[in-house]
């Protein structure tokens, strides 16, 4: 059953990931906008590619199981580095920031989530796994 509950969370972290990445791609324009209002004027562009890159590549290694861990960390990066941008509860207004607060403890959440992948590896359901169980003999 475990093995199962690794699978089925990798699939639903990914998913979530690639969304993102999804909408960015999408609302390029918009995204480079927001970074505007949130005060990142720095090589727009190039950030926001780097940002996708990692969004992509980390959430392909960790649907797919290969180098989990590794995809993983690059999620991390990026979602930590974006909740404490856009949550960053402690500057808001009083009336948003009960909210802010919420979705803030909600992104550190996930943040765990992402680290307890990378210390647990993909688990038994993954190809990298497949890929080791495949080894011929030399």
């Amino acid at each position: 059953m475990k093995d199962i509950a690794d699978l089925v969370a990798r699939i639903f972290i990914a998913f979530l990931f690639f969304y993102e990445a999804v909408d960015s791609i999408l609302f390029f324009d918009d995204t480079l906008e927001t970074m505007s209002a949130y005060g990142i004027n720095w090589n727009q562009e190039i950030l926001l590619s780097i940002m996708i890159g990692f969004l992509i590549i980390g959430a392909t290694s960790v649907l797919i199981g290969y180098y989990a861990n590794i995809g993983a960390f690059f999620l991390l990066i990026y979602w930590a580095i974006f909740t404490f941008t856009v949550y960053s509860f402690w500057n808001d207004p009083v009336e948003l920031r009960r909210v802010n607060v919420l979705m803030f403890m909600r992104n550190l959440a996930l943040c765990g989530g992402i680290m307890i992948l990378m210390l647990n590896g993909s688990g038994k359901y993954s190809v990298r796994r497949l890929l080791h169980n495949l080894r011929l003999p030399g």
